[in-house]
């Protein structure tokens, strides 16, 4: 069934349309003097085949503020070119989720799903003397659209149509051995040493059958240095003298000698050290709202989201923060995080017009790496922008930058610290995991997801550029701070039940 589609407002200020023209002239001369127009379109599926009611569509119309009470949209004119960026088909977004919820909480029948699409149109300027087809564009799309979530389409007419899923695949450790095991490490971008290879290649040998793809890929995640830490825990040598504890050991051997008032360290997503007594407003079993007296302890969380940052800057410092106030919400039994703090490390910025003497380009950075000044515009924004959708504040912050030359070598933060932390609370009976009994339920809570994100362990782990293009984008997650904030609100409830 085709969807509806109503045409909306303007999707971008002046001052943005004029950023992304500029980007794509840089990948098409000529076209940062085309005509560049960018308007939402919102796609409706209906949920049978008899349609929207008609009063259903006025208010749908309504709560999109679409000009003309949902005005279909026109025809293409002569000589304009236009295209549409939407969600990838096959997939729902975010923004998707919210307003579908919305529409069915303001009455809104007979709709199934309302996604939102960005219809663009390129027209060169009179009298330039410039043309520019379809074929012509295709190198300046890139401008335009997340590559890792969205698609570039001349139609939306199968925007909701459902396509069955790939089949998966084995890889010939049977027949081959190790080295079917060594072609999925680069294919897949595993990350996984040669001694994982050989382990993964004898055990499947053993159990007399070869792995899939999915059961390649979890290794890979749950094995990787990211994940592991595994050069933290390996032997450190200085000056040629083996060290008695491991760079990890080292680290903690602080706590190890002056834990005092540490409840949680280096074992649960996040520390915890002791807090005040207090009382806290909140429902009971009953859902009768009262206070009642708690020891209320202090939670502390850092961690770095460097390589997804590298490759996408806003992405990946919001889900730098995300996957941040998640760990804290998952220490213990469940806790709140209260305000969070977002930091960036990065080489020197080279802004246009405004070159320092002391900055040179050793043209070594790989080009699918966002420059520092991409980052440094984007990746804040990226991670304010989670916190505002979820809820928690960004308190504070830093970022420097920094770039070396010794003997002809240059050193700087090409792949970028990123740097996530937040401060959180939590009541004293639930600092502690309980054991999962044999028999008990477990429910993962959530949204829709994709095939993107799931490489960041391993790509984490790979020296940047060296793995594929097409992998490293996919490691880049996407967030969704509104479904994260529900997820919040069950774990509140949760604790708040003891």
């Amino acid at each position: 069934m085709k969807p509806i589609l109503l045409l909306g407002a303007d999707a971008f200020s002046p001052f943005r349309m004029d950023a992304l023209k500029t980007a794509m002239g840089r990948l098409v001369p000529g076209l940062e003097r085309a005509e560049l127009h960018a308007r939402f379109v919102y796609a409706i599926e209906a949920e049978d085949a008899d349609g929207v009611p008609p009063e259903s569509l006025e208010r749908a119309a309504a709560l999109l503020n679409t000009p003309g009470a949902g005005q279909p949209e026109p025809g293409a004119t002569w000589g304009e070119i236009r295209f549409y960026v939407s969600p990838r088909k096959g997939t729902i977004s975010p923004w998707s989720t919210k307003a579908t919820d919305i529409f069915r909480n303001c009455g809104v029948k007979g709709v199934k799903r309302v996604e939102r699409a960005i219809r663009f149109s390129v027209r060169c300027p009179a009298g330039s003397g410039q043309t520019f087809g379809l074929e012509g564009l295709k190198p300046a799309l890139p401008a335009l659209f997340d590559r890792m979530t969205e698609g570039v389409y001349l139609s939306l007419s199968d925007l909701f149509e459902e396509l069955p899923p790939r089949p998966g695949r084995t890889f010939d450790v049977m027949g081959r051995g190790v080295e079917a095991i060594r072609e999925a490490n680069v294919e897949l971008g595993l990350a996984i040493s040669e001694p994982e290879m050989q382990y993964l290649a004898d055990s499947f040998k053993a159990a007399n059958r070869n792995p899939t793809d999915t059961e390649l890929v979890m290794f890979g995640q749950v094995n990787s240095e990211h994940c592991r830490h595994k050069i933290f825990g390996a032997e450190f040598i200085i000056d040629g003298k083996r060290q008695k504890d491991s760079l990890f050991g080292m680290i903690k051997n602080t706590h190890r000698k002056n834990g005092k008032g540490t409840l949680v360290a280096y074992k649960d997503n996040s520390s915890v050290v002791e807090g005040f007594a207090t009382e806290m407003f909140e429902p009971d079993a009953g859902h009768t709202y009262g206070f009642r007296k708690v020891q209320l302890d202090q939670l502390m969380k850092v961690e770095t989201h460097n390589h997804p940052t590298a490759i996408s800057p806003y992405p990946g410092a919001a889900t730098g923060v995300g996957g941040e106030i998640r760990d804290e919400s998952a220490t213990g039994t469940g806790s709140r995080s209260t305000a969070g703090i977002c930091g960036f490390m990065v080489s020197n910025l080279h802004i246009p017009g405004g070159e320092k003497p002391w900055e040179r380009d050793d043209g070594e950075r790989p080009a699918r790496l966002a420059t520092p000044l991409q980052i440094m515009t984007e990746g804040p924004i990226g991670g304010a922008a989670f916190g505002n959708e979820f809820g928690r504040p960004q308190l504070t912050g830093f970022f420097r930058t920094y770039e070396h030359e010794e003997n002809g070598l240059l050193r700087g933060y090409h792949k970028p610290i990123m740097l996530a932390g937040g401060h959180g609370l939590i009541i004293r009976d639930q600092v502690t995991k309980k054991p999962v009994t044999t028999g008990a339920y477990i429910v993962q809570i959530g949204g829709p997801a994709m095939r993107i994100g799931l490489g960041g362990g391993a790509a984490s782990s790979m020296m940047t550029g060296t793995n594929s293009e097409a992998l490293d984008f996919n490691s880049v997650q996407r967030g969704n701070a509104e479904m994260q904030r529900r997820c919040q609100g069950v774990i509140n409830a949760c604790a708040a039940l003891g």
